[in-house]
C-alpha cells in the first residue's frame, strides 16, 4: 500500500500547468477535444500500460513514480493500467486490482499525487482477466501459475484452455456472470470516488470481455455462445451496467480488439463494427481500437500503424471518437493518422515509457505548443520558442 511522507493538498489546475498562448499552426494532434465533461487539451493519449508492480492489487511506490512522471508529460489523457474488478480477474499476481478497501485506499495516494503536480484528465482501465488470469509476470515468462505455485483457477466463458497442456478454466455459470457484472459496477464506484474522470471497459487482447465476443475462447450453448447477438450479450451487459452507475458527465470508453488475427475465427472486423455500434448506443463515449490477445495462434503483420485501417473501419461506423493505436511513434505519422480521417485520437503506450518527453517533442516538430508545468519552462529550448506558449523564460 502506498504511504506518502509527506501531506498533499495542493491541486494543480490548467493554469499552472499550461501558459495561455495562440498555438502557432493549425495541428489536428493539439487540437482540444471533449468527451463529456472533460476537456482533453490534445489528441494524444497516453494508453493502458500493466507494470505488473502492484502486491494484492494495491499500488506502490513504483506507481508513484511511473504514473507521476507520465502525468508531466503534457498527453491529453492518462489511462492507468488494466485495473481487476476481481481478485481472480488480475492477469498476474503483479496486478492492480479496485475490488476492496485497501486496493481503493492505495489507489487514492496515487490519485493524490497526480492530482497535487498535474492537471491531466485521468481515467482507469477496468478489466478481467477471465482464463488469462493467474499468469506469471511477462519477465518471469507469462504461463499460467497452477493454484499449488500460488495460483488461483482461472474462470472463462467455457472450459476451453488458452494454450495447449494448461488446464482448462472453470466455465462461468449465471450467478457467477451476475457477480462479475456487479464487480465492474462495484469498481466504477470505487473510481467515481477516486476522482477518476473517465473509465475504460477493457473488452480487448484476449481477456474475458472479448472471450465472450470471440469464438476461439466461447464454446457456449447458451443464450451467450453462438451467434454473434448472444455473443456480444454479456459484454454489453456489463458496459451498460457500468454506464447507469457510472456519473452521466463522466466520459466512458470501450478497448475492443477488431479482429482475432486467426483466419476464420469467427471475430473480426464487421463484428468489431457491430459491436462498437452497440456500445455507442449505450452511451459509450469513445472506442479504443486494438487487436488480437485471444490465442497463441494468431498470426499478426506487423509494421508502422498496422492497426490503423481498424481504427478507421470502427470510424466510419459509429458516430463517437475513435482512437487508433499500436506502433504509431513518430509525431507526423500520428498527425497523419488524425488528418487522413482514420481516428480521433492517439494512443501512445511504450513509445511513451521510452520518451516520457514525447508530447514536448511532437510540438516541436509541427510546430505546436505543448501543456508543461510552469517548473520546467525554462527547459524551452531556444530553436523553438512558443513551445510552451508565451512564456517569458526567467533568468535567474
Amino acid at each position: 500500500m502506498v504511504a506518502l511522507p509527506f501531506k498533499l493538498d495542493v491541486r494543480v489546475t490548467a493554469a499552472d500547468f499550461k501558459p495561455s498562448g495562440a498555438m502557432l499552426m493549425t495541428v489536428r494532434l493539439f487540437e482540444p477535444l471533449s468527451l463529456r465533461s472533460i476537456r482533453l487539451p490534445n489528441r494524444v493519449v497516453i494508453a493502458p500500460m500493466c507494470q505488473y508492480s502492484a502486491i494484492d492489487g494495491c499500488a506502490q511506490a513504483w506507481h508513484l513514480a511511473h504514473l507521476g512522471q507520465l502525468a508531466l508529460s503534457g498527453a491529453g489523457l492518462l489511462i492507468l493500467e488494466a485495473t481487476a474488478v476481481e481478485r481472480q480477474g488480475r492477469i498476474t499476481p503483479g496486478c492492480l486490482g479496485l475490488y476492496d478497501d485497501a486496493c481503493e485506499e492505495a489507489l487514492g495516494g496515487v490519485v493524490r499525487m497526480i492530482r497535487s503536480v498535474s492537471p491531466i484528465p485521468l481515467a482507469i482501465q477496468l478489466g478481467h482477466a477471465g482464463r488469462k488470469a493467474s499468469s506469471g509476470r511477462p519477465w518471469e515468462g507469462g504461463a499460467l501459475i497452477p493454484p499449488l505455485h500460488g495460483g488461483w483457477k482461472p474462470v472463462a466463458p467455457s472450459a476451453v484452455a488458452l494454450k495447449e497442456g494448461e488446464a482448462a478454466p472453470d466455465e462461468l455459470g449465471h450467478h457467477d456472470l451476475a457477480q462479475i457484472r456487479a464487480s465492474f459496477v462495484a469498481a466504477a464506484a470505487r473510481a467515481d470516488r477516486l476522482g477518476f474522470d473517465a473509465i475504460e471497459v477493457h473488452a480487448a487482447h484476449g481477456y474475458l470481455l472479448h472471450q465472450f465476443l470471440s469464438p476461439v475462447a466461447n464454446h457456449r450453448t447458451d443464450e451467450l455462445g453462438g451467434l454473434l447477438d448472444n455473443r456480444m450479450r454479456f459484454p454489453l451487459a456489463v458496459i451498460a451496467a457500468v454506464r447507469s452507475a457510472w456519473p452521466a458527465h463522466k466520459a466512458l470508453g470501450v478497448r475492443l480488439s477488431a479482429t482475432d488475427w486467426i483466419e476464420d475465427s469467427g471475430w473480426d472486423v464487421p463484428d468489431a463494427c457491430e459491436f462498437a455500434q452497440r456500445c455507442a448506443a449505450l452511451g459509450v463515449d469513445w472506442i479504443d481500437v486494438s487487436s488480437a490477445g485471444i490465442s497463441p495462434r494468431q498470426k499478426i503483420t506487423l509494421g508502422p500503424g498496422y492497426q490503423v485501417p481498424f481504427a478507421r473501419a470502427v470510424r466510419e461506423a459509429v458516430d463517437i471518437p475513435v482512437m487508433a493505436v499500436g506502433l504509431i511513434t513518430e509525431p507526423q505519422q500520428a498527425e497523419q493518422v488524425l488528418t487522413d480521417g482514420n481516428a480521433d485520437l492517439i494512443g501512445i503506450a511504450r513509445g511513451m515509457l521510452y520518451d516520457p518527453r514525447w508530447v514536448w517533442h511532437a510540438a516541436a516538430a509541427l510546430g505546436a505548443e505543448a501543456p508543461a508545468p510552469r517548473q520546467y519552462w525554462r527547459s524551452q529550448p531556444r530553436e523553438h520558442p512558443r513551445l510552451f506558449g508565451d512564456v517569458r523564460t526567467a533568468q535567474r
